[in-house]
């Protein structure tokens, strides 16, 4: 008896919460729909109409390709083949001379050099005297030497100078003066009684 009560008291209390329970997911759904929908609106994506007016015109029909006019072909250049000459050589530049080799031997065969002067290679102007420049004194100086067969200078003589101030100045410009050797039958010999003047003057 105990159980049937329960029984009878319990299908009432199910019914009641079942159908609470209905009614609570239904009205979650439509609300869930609804959030739904506000968002949807509000994501719309509003394409402007420049870009629908460029796909529009990126429509390209297929008629319009077969009305291109082609370009014209490139002209056809005719090419020239060269004609071959009919005529011997020896008709068109003449006959080739015949001439005999010339004999060569030790006796008829000579290299000799040709003998020259002493040529000067590196020439350095002698260094203003400093003491001949305070005074401003200027003046000329006369030097001569031999060239030794190696090119250099030796036997340096300062001679006629206007100034004893001039003389170191001048010689120590010849010592480092450098000579093309003078040459005979083609061996370098000593070359004497070379001149030269130095004129010393100061700039303005």
């Amino acid at each position: 008896m105990p159980g049937l009560l329960r029984l009878i008291i319990g299908i009432p209390i199910a019914a009641i919460i079942t159908f609470a329970l209905f009614s609570l997911m239904q009205v979650l759904i439509f609300t869930d729909s609804e959030i739904e929908d506000e968002v949807r609106d509000e994501i719309q994506i509003d394409i402007r109409p420049e870009v629908e007016e460029l796909a529009r015109q990126r429509n390209v029909d297929i008629r319009d390709v077969d009305q291109v006019t082609p370009p014209p072909p490139p002209p056809q250049i005719e090419r020239q083949r060269a004609q071959q000459p009919t005529e011997g050589l020896s008709t068109i530049v003449g006959e080739i001379p015949r001439f005999e080799a010339p004999q060569l031997n030790s006796q008829s065969v000579n290299f000799s050099v040709s003998d020259r002067d002493a040529q000067p290679l590196v020439r350095i102007e002698p260094q203003y005297p400093p003491r001949a420049a305070e005074r401003g004194l200027e003046g000329t100086c006369n030097v001569r030497f031999d060239v030794n067969p190696d090119g250099t200078p030796t036997n340096i003589n300062v001679y006629q100078c206007s100034s004893s101030l001039f003389e170191s100045a001048a010689r120590r410009a010849v010592e480092r003066w450098r000579y093309n050797p003078k040459i005979v039958d083609g061996v370098p010999v000593s070359r004497s009684g070379v001149e030269t003047q130095f004129v010393f003057q100061l700039n303005d």
